[in-house]
């Protein structure tokens, strides 16, 4: 029986991934119906704001459920959103059984749709491949259960450690395969966040142009203003939106002036050096429904990333080039010791074309609790 169970909850799982990169800042979510050791319906969420997986299922069903065994990788919400509950859609069905990945953190959740399917003496199993769904949707539980985003840190090097040349010359380190993957990785993040020296030195357009998929919210550090409004990224809101992090002391005049374009700006208080404070930065992105972060560089920032232990995930595409006397990928992490060293888990390498990528988990990594509602930010 559970060699079953996990079988077809391995397939539930197959389907909820076809909904990564549109489904945030929901879950991916998938479903499957089987009666007699058939399928017979199958869904997945595909959209925010469109029909949840257990409905594309029930609507796609080749004939009734009742008695039906019901997979699903996380538990049926009973809350009203944008959409109907789904539990209670699934008691007007009748399925003989639901089986459940993992249960739902979101607190307005967090175990309902379970006992209200119990209460309708309809047997429910939970856990069935329940590390893997928790994997699945690691941004959404992250968030749901701290109020931060999911940061993950991604940069591209030379052998000897460098993301740009003296003059900051930086293209293209990687090659295509490689940035075909950081397209992909935007593709998947709600937001992705540079340096105003990013900006400067490479006027990049941060948008996903390589492969298919949706555009996330561009986010520069800059606390003085200092960027060029003639800058790309500030010219084409129309292509996806720009958000200015700036320290509340910002001149004024380049406020209006950034205004003026359409583009946004948020005010977060910055340290003596003039450098935004990240964690407060996470927290008020957080607020914002900003289920996760694609950090892409450059050096200072990935410093501080690291060094304030923020990020969640590291990817590092390392080119088979060498150029010298260059911009460092990483500076000071005032770590003197071996022992006290970042430690990555989970760790993974894979070919680029010419380039390898690793990737991997930062122990002890990825911030604390929001402070205030940390847990319990709704999606619908």
């Amino acid at each position: 029986m559970r060699e079953d169970h996990e079988r077809f909850m391995d397939r539930a799982l197959r389907l909820a991934r076809k909904g990564e990169g549109r489904a945030s800042p929901n879950p991916m979510v998938g479903a499957v119906i089987v009666k007699d050791g058939r399928i017979i319906g199958e869904g997945y969420h595909v959209c925010c704001g469109e029909s949840h997986a257990e409905i594309n299922a029930i609507l796609g069903a080749r004939e009734p459920i009742a008695g039906a065994t019901f997979y699903v990788t996380l538990e049926p919400c009973t809350h009203q959103g944008r959409t109907p509950p789904c539990v209670q859609a699934l008691i007007r069905e009748r399925p003989g059984r639901v089986v459940i990945g993992a249960i739902d953190p979101n607190p307005v959740v967090a175990g309902r749709g379970v006992a209200a399917l119990r209460a309708q003496g309809i047997e429910t199993v939970v856990g069935i491949r329940e590390e893997e769904c928790r994997r699945l949707n690691e941004k959404f539980f992250k968030f749901m259960t701290t109020g931060l985003p999911f940061v993950t840190l991604k940069y591209a090097q030379t052998l000897d450690g460098r993301i740009a040349g003296a003059g900051g010359h930086s293209r293209w380190i990687s090659s295509l395969p490689a940035r075909r993957y950081a397209h992909r990785l935007r593709s998947v993040h709600d937001a992705v966040l540079v340096g105003a020296g990013t900006v400067r030195h490479d006027d990049p357009e941060l948008t996903v142009r390589l492969v298919r998929g949706k555009n996330p919210l561009r986010i520069v550090l800059d606390s003085r203003l200092n960027i060029p409004l003639k800058a790309g990224i500030l010219r084409d809101q129309d292509r996806a939106p720009t958000l200015v992090v700036a320290a509340p002391n910002a001149p004024e005049d380049k406020l209006q002036a950034l205004a003026g374009l359409g583009v946004e700006t948020l005010l977060v208080a910055a340290t003596a050096a003039g450098e935004i404070k990240l964690p407060e930065l996470f927290r008020k992105l957080g607020q914002r429904g900003i289920t996760s972060v694609l950090v892409e560089g450059g050096g200072a920032i990935i410093t501080s990333v690291l060094r304030e232990r923020l990020a969640d995930r590291l990817a590092v595409v390392v080119a088979p080039k060498i150029i010298g006397r260059g911009v460092d990928a990483v500076g000071e992490l005032g770590l003197a010791t071996m022992d006290r060293a970042l430690q990555l888990t989970a760790v993974q390498w894979r070919r680029l074309g010419p380039d390898i990528l690793c990737t991997g988990d930062i122990a002890g990594a990825g911030g604390g609790p929001a402070e205030g509602d940390a847990a319990g930010r709704g999606t619908e």
